[in-house]
């Protein structure tokens, strides 16, 4: 394990993310380390680990070191010089799956390992402008004709594979939308000639409220870190224009209760949505997690910063001479418990002073550091 080393997590600008799987334990050999229940991150370049309470302590590997990787029962093992460790007897690492998803974990490795991305950055301008050289030398003659037929039926057997795995996907959805589609002509020719530009525009507004088309589930993308990444994906993009309309910030509670509204019978347990949502920076999405001071979980539009939030309160505690939560809440549309951490953050940079009495908590302008004494 003496081959990891400590990183600072950041991808690369020629490195992109491959795979990800909670709660993973890293074992050097057969030995167990401190290493427990963290983030396996597997990218084009390589393999990290991040612990979920401490982001700073992340060690990595990189792929070229990896000689050799097997499946086993309890998980996998790949062989390979050892961890941020001195020095190891063991010449390979072991890998604890606790939440499943080790199946497509250990064929995304092997993907990635055949691939060997890393190289394709790494090679010098001379060894690329040899190879090409060489390329137009094999051309010549019926050898370079032989190699370019070979070369282009093995790229003709590329396209139709990948031709024919969109199109099974498609085939899983065709029954669904050829059955709602038959659905809206039946509605539309039994009002035939009675529908109204008003009622054309208001059945579209029922579509367009149906909810989210086609959801991620299980079924259709497994158990493991595969399912929360795409379902992290369908939260950005269903979530922006509702977090956009309040403010751009909503509580992990009013989020789970609108995703599962639109998600009709697909529910979402609190679990996989707090997973996904784990998952949002890592994947570079415009909505991000966010846990305040007093432990209030929300999700934020990355776009609306911190400091945009508190001088936007200042100003209205400017306008209004003072406010409480349930005050700010009616104003800027959000719910008293992200107006109460609007005014507590406000205060934390000195834009606003509190008065706490029998009467209720209500903040005021600071005006010991803005008004001249």
């Amino acid at each position: 394990m003496d081959r990891f080393y400590w990183s600072d997590s950041p991808l690369k600008s020629d490195e992109s993310l491959v795979f990800q799987q909670t709660g993973v334990r890293l074992y050097d050999g057969d030995k167990k380390t401190k290493f427990d229940r963290g983030l396996l991150i597997l990218t084009t370049h390589r393999l990290l680990w991040r612990d979920p309470k401490d982001q700073t302590c992340t060690v990595a590997l990189d792929l070229p070191l990896v000689v050799f990787l097997e499946e086993k029962p309890s998980g996998f093992a790949k062989s390979k010089p050892p961890g941020p460790v001195t020095s190891s007897v063991y010449n390979f690492v072991l890998l604890s799956f606790r939440e499943a998803g080790e199946t497509q974990f250990f064929r995304s490795f092997q993907e990635a390992l055949t691939q060997k991305r890393w190289l394709q950055s790494s090679i010098p301008v001379q060894v690329a402008a040899q190879s090409s050289i060489q390329n137009r030398q094999i051309r010549t003659g019926i050898t370079g004709i032989e190699r370019k037929m070979q070369a282009k039926n093995k790229q003709m057997e590329q396209n139709i594979s990948e031709a024919f795995e969109d199109l099974s996907k498609l085939i899983d959805k065709a029954k669904e939308m050829v059955d709602l589609s038959r659905t809206i002509s039946n509605k539309i020719r039994d009002k035939q000639g009675a529908i109204t530009e008003d009622e054309t525009i208001k059945f579209k507004s029922y579509l367009l409220s149906l909810g989210i088309p086609d959801p991620v589930t299980r079924e259709t993308h497994g158990s493991g870190a595969m399912y929360h990444m795409e379902l992290a994906k369908e939260l950005s993009r269903v979530l922006e224009k509702p977090l956009q309309e309040c403010g751009g910030m909503m509580s992990l509670t009013d989020v789970y209760c609108w995703v599962n509204r639109a998600r009709g019978m697909e529910l979402l347990s609190p679990d996989d949505l707090l997973n996904a949502c784990k998952m949002l920076e890592a994947l570079g999405l415009p909505v991000r997690l966010k846990i305040f001071d007093s432990g209030v979980v929300v999700l934020h539009l990355l776009s609306h910063s911190e400091e945009e939030i508190i001088l936007d309160t200042t100003k209205l505690l400017e306008e209004k001479k003072s406010l409480t939560a349930d005050e700010l809440s009616q104003l800027v549309a959000v719910s008293v418990v992200l107006a109460r951490e609007r005014l507590f953050a406000t205060e934390r940079v000195g834009g606003a002073c509190r008065d706490d009495s029998t009467q209720g908590l209500r903040f005021y302008p600071n005006w010991f550091l803005t008004r001249p004494v």
